[in-house]
């Protein structure tokens, strides 16, 4: 069972993670370190827009800033993603019995119209 302190962190993250301009800005920074101006070029949003999203990741602690003179670099955190990824995991025996379930049901659909072929 998942503590609320926990569950909290992922409705956090999950919230994060729910906008793609956001998950846009973190495949960016999965390449590395860069800066807010940077990031915010292949977007068509103010410069103060990306700002509200690097503080909506920054909250779910999926990235960390940070200020060398005026350069204010931006980097990846993808520990809350591990996170997200184990809860995903739960869920993986779900589907596989389910993937295995259909995988049993397609294998008896295409013998049963084997058959049929035969037939006539």
């Amino acid at each position: 069972m998942v503590s609320n302190a926990a569950s909290d962190r992922l409705s956090t993250t999950l919230a994060a993670l729910a906008d793609p301009t956001r998950r846009a800005i973190l495949a960016r920074l999965a390449s590395g370190e860069t800066s807010v101006t940077e990031l915010a070029k292949p977007f068509r949003m103010t410069l103060p827009a990306v700002s509200k999203h690097l503080k909506v990741l920054e909250r779910a602690g999926l990235i960390a800033r940070g200020r060398s003179a005026q350069w204010r670099p931006c980097k990846l955190d993808a520990g809350p993603m591990r996170d997200v990824a184990e809860w995903v995991q739960n869920y993986r025996r779900f589907w596989d019995t389910s993937f295995d379930r259909l995988d049993d049901y397609l294998i008896d659909v295409q013998a049963k119209e084997k058959n049929r072929g035969r037939k006539r």
